[in-house]
């Protein structure tokens, strides 16, 4: 069964943010839009990279009023560990929860519960907590903040223009779709 469209699960956890350990849980959230951005492990390979993108474009996510929240099995303490120790981690703004239960990974449906890992997975959840995007990623195949970017315009201009859709390829100030029986077959 499918969680799109779906209230997200209740959690707690602790995370690294700022410098600081903060507790961080679904009250974060209400009220605002977020990212999910799962990923397999601190201290590897394509990892850091997605993350140093994100990092990269934060300020346009944030301009968005979209809180990032990256999510790896590991600890707090890891992501200080690593954060203290990568040149591309240190530039991270966002908070960096922990996920060593793999509570929050079941939830989303992304544990590996073989290698007690995140799948490379990205849910955009939107302000009344209901998830609106979810996409989920070989784990040899990094992801693009750029494409993430353009999914959260879409699916907020959807959410303040009812009625209205996105096509292929749509950008922000493109022409949308307005679906009608009028419209069948004419495209």
């Amino acid at each position: 069964m499918s969680i799109l469209n779906s209230k997200i699960i209740p959690f707690k956890t602790i995370a690294f943010h700022n410098n600081n350990f903060i507790n961080i849980s679904e009250d974060n959230l209400k009220g605002n839009w977020s990212i999910f951005f799962f990923y397999p492990a601190d201290f590897t390979f394509i990892c850091p990279t997605e993350l140093g993108d994100l990092a990269d474009n934060y300020i346009e996510f944030k301009q968005l009023n979209i809180e990032i929240y990256s999510i790896s099995t590991d600890t707090h303490f890891t992501h200080k560990a690593w954060y203290d120790n990568s040149k591309t981690i240190s530039k991270i703004k966002f908070p960096m929860l922990g996920d060593p239960t793999g509570k929050i990974s079941r939830n989303f449906n992304v544990m590996i519960e073989e290698e007690g890992i995140a799948e490379r997975a990205t849910f955009i959840i939107d302000h009344e907590l209901k998830i609106k995007f979810i996409e989920i990623n070989d784990g040899n195949i990094g992801r693009n903040a750029k494409y993430i970017l353009r999914n959260v315009k879409a699916i907020q201009y959807v959410d303040k223009n009812p009625g209205e859709v996105c096509p292929a390829n749509w950008l922000n100030g493109k022409p949308t779709l307005i679906p009608s029986i009028n419209m069948v077959g004419k495209i």
